[in-house]
Order: structure tokens, then sequence, then C-alpha cells
């Protein structure tokens, strides 16, 4: 048998930026459901607001989470040579 490879460096990716599309998206479903649907029942309309609600809470839990990883983590373990400049 070989020997194991080290695991791969975890990919970079835009959270924010697919949590936004993502509420976006509930939001024009939101309104195209109020809008021209005009549903009689009022189920599809707590779905579209459970979707922005969710999608309001993953971009809370989110920016928390990358903001604690920041303040954690050293230069040296995320790559960078020198600290970031505002």
């Amino acid at each position: 048998m070989s020997e194991r490879r080290p695991d791969p460096m975890p990919l970079r990716t835009r959270d924010t930026l697919t949590i936004l599309v993502g509420t976006a998206l509930w939001l024009i479903a939101l309104a195209v459901v109020l809008l021209v649907v005009r549903p009689a029942d009022p189920r599809p309309i707590w779905v579209c607001v459970a979707g922005i609600g969710l999608g309001l809470f993953g971009l809370l839990y989110i920016r928390r989470r990358d903001a604690r990883l920041r303040e954690s983590a050293p230069a040296a373990e995320v790559g960078e040579s020198e600290p970031r400049r505002p």
C-alpha cells in the first residue's frame, strides 16, 4: 500500500454572495406570488417568507463565522504573508 496523501486545501467559496442571490430569488418569488398568482391558499406566501427568513439567518451566520475565523486564525494559516490592510 502507498502512503496516504495529505488532504487538499479547502476551496474558497463566496458564501455571502450565494446566500444573497438565493434570498433575492425568494424575494422575487414572493413578489410573483403576491402580484401575479394571488393564491387563495396562503401556503405559497409562507414558503417564500420562510425562504427569505432562512436566507437572512444564513447571511448572519456566515458573516459571524467568517469574522470568528479571521480573529482566530494567524496570517500564516490562511496563506497570507502579511495581514490584510483596510
